[in-house]
């Protein structure tokens, strides 16, 4: 049998390990292939050399960052793209209160020492009962090897990101959205936007999980992507 091309996107501070669990659970029926995210300061310059290293056509993931770079190869190159999930995501710019906070942060950072994840961060990132113990342990290492140079360009990244709304109307692949009924970053109401603002399609609510299901819920996130890669 073929292997569908897969190319998953990682999240900010987040390399390959992110998506580990579901390409290795998919390898009977994918060819996966993870995104580096860490090199640009751009979203579209993400999108670009995603796109130079990609299969030709290709099934496409991408969770809270890489819903916006997998939001912008869909501005980019729409006919390469077979199917889309897109997990914990916006396809809105940031509100106000959010520019101010990631301007903070990069101006801190410039400043002192990358602290990465911390443990005082983890309760937004995923849920209660996954801040103790291997998870957030997980999460504190990728962060540490991202580092701070490539989380100040994917921040500048995000920062001047293009508003994404006008983009769903014009998606007409397969497409699932699915987030985490505990997201406190990417709440399900901006899951839900998405998906109204795509026509055809499907919604799937990960519960007692945070802004990471491929992590928090890693099982159940290679079930919903294999029934994903079958509609």
């Amino acid at each position: 049998m073929q292997r569908t091309p897969l190319v998953f996107l990682p999240g900010l501070l987040c390399d390959g390990r992110l998506w580990r669990d579901q390409a290795e659970a998919l390898s009977d029926v994918a060819a996966p292939f993870i995104a580096d995210l860490t090199q640009d300061d751009s979203i579209a310059a993400m999108a670009r050399r995603t796109l130079q290293m990609a299969p030709e056509r290709f099934a496409l993931a991408g969770l809270s960052m890489g819903g916006y770079v997998a939001f912008e190869i869909m501005r980019q190159a729409p006919q390469r793209v077979t199917r889309l999930a897109l997990f914990d995501t916006s396809a809105n710019p940031d509100e106000a209160e959010r520019i101010t906070q990631r301007k903070a942060g990069i101006a801190s950072l410039k400043l002192g020492r990358f602290a990465g994840v911390t443990t005082r961060l983890l309760p937004q990132l995923v849920h209660a009962a996954h801040v103790a113990g291997p998870i957030g342990a997980e999460l504190k290492a990728m962060a540490a090897r991202v580092g701070s140079e490539a989380f100040l360009r994917q921040q500048q990244a995000i920062l001047e990101r293009a508003d994404s709304r006008p983009v769903l109307r014009q998606i007409d692949v397969p497409t699932l959205v699915a987030v985490g009924d505990g997201d406190a970053l990417t709440p399900v109401a901006d899951a839900l936007a998405i998906h109204w603002g795509i026509a055809g399609s499907r919604f799937y609510l990960f519960k007692d999980c945070g802004h990471l299901p491929a992590l928090e819920a890693p099982t159940e996130t290679s079930r919903v992507l294999r029934q994903w890669l079958n509609f």
